[in-house]
């Protein structure tokens, strides 16, 4: 029997490159922070705001997101938007993805044979 720490553990590790994929499948539509971990947490990629802060940094720091200020309500706020690179390494990845959902996909049905 697995613990729950061990599958807390590599459930992690499976979900940290998905992240990145969600995020920026996410802000094909602009939004900000916040609103980012409600979208992904809702639809599976639940998110430590400590964990997609500094991701969204980081990626906009190697341009495959662009962001503004938002000042047109009383606390202005970061929008986060994915860029032209940002969607082209997301079609890349996407594709990666895919061939790994093959793969295993082949892998799990050989496994009866």
């Amino acid at each position: 029997m697995v613990s729950d720490e061990v599958l807390r553990t590599h459930l992690q590790e499976l979900r940290r490159g998905t992240v990145v994929v969600a995020s920026l499948v996410a802000l094909r539509r602009p939004d900000y922070g916040y609103a980012l971990l409600q979208r992904l947490a809702r639809h599976g990629f639940p998110v430590e705001a400590n964990t997609l802060y500094p991701l969204l940094r980081r990626l906009e720091e190697q341009g495959l997101l662009a962001s503004e200020w938002n000042t047109q309500e009383s606390r202005p706020r970061r929008i986060y938007r994915t860029s032209e690179s940002g969607e082209a390494l997301l079609r890349r990845l996407l594709d990666d993805l895919a061939a790994v959902q093959s793969s295993l996909s082949g892998l799990i049905e050989g496994a009866d044979q």
